[in-house]
């Protein structure tokens, strides 16, 4: 008998495609090789990272600067370092705030729902990270890195804990409509086996290309072709047992088969209520796409799915027209992801799913164009919800105009150390062996955010 395969010897010659969805567990549960788990108990189960693309401005959404409002159309004190040039003066915030909830956080206007949820909410608001450019921080923002090719959080957290459901993918990507800067390397498994990369799932119709079984093929008819075709392989590996990869390979015809009735189930909003489509925001034009984007988030997570990202389709992106931009986004996004949470509190899931909000940088203090804001990684804001993280705190805090990070900085390594440690994973123990070194998602960085975790 062909003694089991280690876990490194497995997943280091896994084979690519449909089959490498969840394949990981499909094999754990095979008893082909064993998942490492969680390192201790965790607080959290499942992620929904809502990415906030193009850079959302702390200043006008929920941490507004006194100092931008008395100093509007002065110079900085300061020298600032800009992306694009042609720096302005500092500019005030065009939107007005409210204290809200027990905790007093303060909100803009446009964020009315996601203001009755605050006491839910871990504000960090002293972040930075290492590049001004869009892809490079997004990829640092997904990866720890500001360079493509490296894995991605959700490639390392189900390479550390594989998926609940082995009929699923463990790691589900919604993207922007308009196509991610970075595309597919912000998902990326990088240098772990492709078992771990994030799926793409379409948010209508069938959620994978190519899912659905041929109208003219009968579900019988499939069984009877995988079952052939396995015997065929079984056969193969029998007569060539130093083929370590085939049995992955073997098994990844079956979870493609398993796949075309859970995955359609997912993504099949008839089962939900007209309340529920409605709080969502489904019958609005401005919040259809993201809030359908957040209710299969919710599906998903329900039926296991260890890590769900989310993109926005509108670009925070506001080099001008700061107003009408941020409005908008606001607009979008705001009562799909208070739906979210009010959904997955009532339904007693929100206590199991770290809900992570922000982007891949923020925004300048200071004009561009007259009426928007330059990109700024010196300085931003992101939160947190649910999965062990302690409601109403805020933690951290930039300089009197939103430049820097002042108070408490805190590194995308640091935000990474944090998630993984929610989930039960000691980030300096999860590690991966690649080209003579070993690596991890905070690199040689990073330490947990204890104090918004309860």
């Amino acid at each position: 008998m062909q003694p089991p395969l280690s876990r490194r010897q497995l997943l280091s010659v896994a084979g690519c495609g449909l089959g490498t969805l969840a394949l990981a567990d499909l094999l754990c549960a095979d008893g082909v090789i064993e998942s490492a788990g969680p390192h201790f108990a965790p607080r959290a189960k499942s992620i929904i990272w809502l990415f906030m693309e193009g850079g959302p401005s702390a200043m006008d959404t929920f941490d507004p600067k006194p100092e931008l409002t008395r100093g509007h159309g002065k110079q900085p004190r300061e020298s600032i370092d800009v992306f694009f040039g042609n720096p302005g003066p500092l500019m005030k915030s065009p939107f007005s705030f409210k204290q809200q909830g027990e905790s007093g956080t303060w909100v803009c206007e446009h964020m009315p729902h996601v203001a009755r949820r605050v006491d839910d909410l871990a504000l960090i608001k002293s972040v930075h990270c290492e590049t001004p450019n869009h892809a490079p921080a997004m990829f640092q923002m997904n990866t720890g890195i500001p360079r493509s090719g490296f894995p991605s959080a959700g490639a390392w957290i189900n390479y550390g804990l594989g998926s609940v459901n082995s009929n699923l993918p463990g790691f589900v990507v919604m993207q922007n409509d308009n196509g991610s800067k970075g595309g597919p390397m912000n998902w990326s498994s990088g240098f772990l086996p492709a078992a771990f990369q994030g799926t793409p799932f379409r948010t209508s119709g069938s959620p994978l290309l190519n899912l659905d079984r041929p109208s003219d093929v009968s579900a019988s008819q499939q069984r009877k072709t995988l079952d052939f075709v396995a015997s065929l392989n079984n056969e193969h590996l029998r007569r060539h047992a130093d083929e370590s990869d085939l049995s992955a390979r073997i098994r990844s015809y079956e979870l493609a088969f398993q796949m075309q009735s859970e995955a359609n189930d997912a993504v099949d909003l008839s089962q939900e209520s007209a309340r529920t489509l409605e709080e969502y925001g489904l019958h609005e034009k401005a919040t259809k796409s993201f809030g359908r984007k957040c209710l299969l988030a919710r599906r998903l997570v329900e039926r296991g799915v260890r890590f769900v990202q989310l993109y926005s389709d509108g670009e925070w992106d506001a080099h001008g027209g700061l107003e009408k931009n941020h409005r908008e986004n606001c607009q979008a996004t705001d009562q799909p992801i208070a739906a979210l949470l009010t959904d997955l509190k009532q339904r007693g899931l929100l206590e199991s799913t770290l809900v992570i909000w922000g982007g891949e940088f923020g925004r300048m203090p200071i004009s561009q164009r007259g009426s928007g804001r330059d990109h700024n990684p010196h300085g931003f804001l992101m939160w947190m919800a649910g999965g062990g993280i302690k409601g109403g705190t805020h933690y951290g805090e930039t300089d009197e105009i939103g430049y820097r990070a002042a108070e408490n900085p805190v590194s995308v390594h640091d935000i990474h150390a944090t998630i993984l440690h929610l989930l039960g994973l000691d980030h300096e123990r999860l590690t991966y062996r690649h080209n003579g070194r070993s690596y991890r998602l905070t690199d040689v960085a990073g330490n947990v955010i204890r104090p918004v975790i309860a």
